[in-house]
């Protein structure tokens, strides 16, 4: 069973080559590398503490890249996650989000986000059954409330937040 670490600096070109494999057989090599580009190293120098890492000896079986809201004490946000796609339904992202949850509520945070775009329809699913309720947007699409160009121009997401206040298990 893979272990949970915290991530660390060094884990990070580890982890962009494994969202362009995990992520290729959904997407375009482009489309991929695109993606990777949202998981800069910034985030493991200054948020590896809140980040966490799955893996055995064969290595990085699943991550999440998270971190405590700077301007909002009472807030966590979860930036990226993934899990190889031979293990998922697993379990793995559910291990992760878990670990966050509970060291977020021991951080003293009541509230954890997320995003996703609206065509993520697993992510939709997954954050829905972790308990996430959707943030009201300014539209819906098939049901999702949405927020219309959230990351500029044509990039719209759907915003999730759960309360953690008490926490024990996801």
């Amino acid at each position: 069973m893979p272990a949970v670490r915290q991530a660390r600096v060094s884990d990070h070109r580890t982890l962009v080559e494994c969202v362009r494999e995990w992520w290729g057989d959904s997407r375009t090599p482009d489309q991929a590398r695109e993606l990777s580009l949202l998981l800069p190293k910034l985030f493991l120098q200054f948020f590896s503490s809140t980040s966490l890492v799955l893996e055995d000896e064969a290595g990085i079986k699943a991550f999440l890249v998270g971190f405590y809201s700077a301007d909002n004490a009472n807030e966590a946000y979860v930036h990226f996650v993934g899990v190889d796609p031979a293990l998922r339904g697993q379990g793995l992202g559910r291990r992760l989000y878990t670990v966050f949850l509970q060291r977020a509520a021991r951080a003293g945070r009541q509230e954890v986000r997320a995003i996703t775009s609206p065509a993520n329809t697993g992510s939709v699913a997954f954050h829905q059954a972790m308990g996430f309720d959707l943030e009201k947007g300014d539209r819906e699409i098939d049901g999702l409330f949405v927020h219309s160009d959230y990351d500029g121009p044509g990039q719209d997401r759907v915003c999730f937040y759960r309360r953690i206040a008490l926490c024990q298990e996801a």
